[in-house]
């Protein structure tokens, strides 16, 4: 399956300013088949493998010193293979495993610059934490389950999938309502590649949802590896309440009545920390940066993976999938979660939203993002232009805001005088692309 990080992976090979590459990301989310593919398809030489996970006895060879060279002799005898900087990849895989293989990243930059390396893990950021991480020279980069555009070359909707990267415009009716149709299929489904194979091979949501499960299992077995940093009980019931609130404010206090609240925090902070969702915090939308006048009490929360969120929320696919809107189904709670997974997808990790509270009334804009220096509003309603009350509120109140885009399943339009934009959801990802 064709993933958007070849992209970058292909300009991190061919940079003169290469440095080691680490890719960040929850589990299962493809980190280790896109980079092994990557290697496969573009390197002269071989791509060289070093699980370890697998491999706990390797980790020697990392604990002994920093020396770079001994390091490349001892892998090469180990692996059976020479390794050629010029003509290689060599992929460290669950590099969480051993933090001094992490820290040694920093010496095989400078001492052997040539070398191209790619190391990727699961839970890595609680490996991150421990360490004197070598800040400058290693390289980070983000990788999240397959979008929407993803999927619909999964699915051999390859022309569709072009048509929501280009820039918006009035697709044809017939167009519009094949890609509703094939989003709708993606709600459910999710990004999750080990998904998105098993519905490609069978077609069956019913087995997707099966698959979905075990994949939640095996996030809840890693909640082992937190205990001794909080309680397993608060972290599973967390996981689950946190399904039940996307697109709602948050308080901590609300997420469990049984936890204290520093053991609410707590059990969030690691979940968030596990990339399993993404906090989205409250901020006066007063300029740039926006993280300046952020809130860290109040905020609302992305699910890391939308089929995955359906899932863990129980919701019934056979009474939603008869919802003729997308923004209907579950309350638009899953239109919400797929413009934000989108936009966080497409390169822009700092996701805000705009909240007003006041006695006489409340106010509130669903996201708020930076693009190109300047603050861009984006609403996920249906209706007219004269119901997006908060959204009017907010282009008031901060008049130096440009444009804002509201997202639906209607077609694309603009009503210039307004500042708004209106776009068919499946855009989210396209629109937000590079937009630093």
């Amino acid at each position: 399956m064709k993933r958007s990080i070849t992209e970058k992976l292909i300009a991190w090979k061919n940079s003169q300013f290469r440095k080691p590459l680490i890719l960040r990301g929850a589990r299962q989310v493809g980190k280790s088949y896109s980079v092994i593919d990557f290697g496969k398809t573009y390197y002269k030489g071989k791509t060289h493998i070093i699980n370890l996970e697998q491999n706990p006895d390797w980790h020697i060879v990392f604990d002994k010193n920093f020396d770079v060279w001994r390091i490349k002799s001892e892998l090469e005898i180990l692996l059976n293979e020479r390794i050629s900087s010029e003509n290689d990849l060599l992929f460290i895989d669950e590099i969480q495993e051993c933090p001094k293989a992490i820290l040694a990243l920093r010496y095989f930059y400078e001492q052997m610059p040539t070398l191209h390396i790619i190391a990727a893990g699961s839970l890595l950021e609680f490996a991150l934490s421990d360490i004197s991480f070598p800040v400058g020279r290693v390289q980070l980069l983000a990788m999240y389950p397959m979008n929407f555009y993803e999927f619909l070359l999964a699915v051999n909707k390859n022309i569709a999938a072009e048509e929501i990267i280009k820039t918006p415009s009035q697709l044809p009716e017939s167009v519009h309502n094949l890609l509703i149709d094939e989003l709708r299929n993606y709600f459910y489904i999710g990004g999750m590649p080990q998904c998105v194979l098993r519905y490609t091979q069978t077609g069956s949501i019913t087995e997707v949802s099966a698959l979905q499960s075990d994949l939640l299992n095996t996030f809840r077995q890693d909640f082992a590896k937190y205990a001794a940093h909080s309680d397993k009980r608060c972290i599973n019931s967390v996981l689950n309440n946190v399904s039940q609130k996307i697109g709602q404010q948050i308080k901590y206090s609300n997420l469990d009545d049984t936890f204290s609240s520093p053991t609410i925090k707590k059990a969030f902070e690691l979940l968030e920390t596990a990339r399993l969702f993404t906090k989205i915090r409250a901020t006066s939308a007063s300029g740039i940066p926006l993280q300046s006048n952020a809130s860290e009490k109040v905020f609302k929360t992305i699910f890391l993976d939308i089929g995955l969120l359906v899932n863990i929320s129980g919701i019934q696919i056979s009474n939603e999938f008869k919802k003729s809107k997308l923004l209907a189904m579950f309350k638009g709670a899953l239109a919400e979660q797929f413009v934000g997974q989108e936009i966080i997808a497409a390169g822009n990790e700092n996701l805000f939203y705009w909240a007003r509270q006041a006695k006489s009334s409340n106010a509130e804009v669903d996201y708020l993002i930076e693009k190109q220096n300047k603050v861009v509003p984006v609403e996920v309603k249906s209706g007219a232009a004269g119901s997006l009350k908060s959204l009017h509120l907010l282009l008031q109140t901060h008049t130096n805001i440009e444009t804002a885009y509201i997202f639906s399943d209607a077609k694309y339009g603009e009503i210039p005088e307004q500042k708004l934009i209106f776009l068919p959801i499946y855009y989210a990802g396209g629109v937000f692309k590079h937009t630093s």
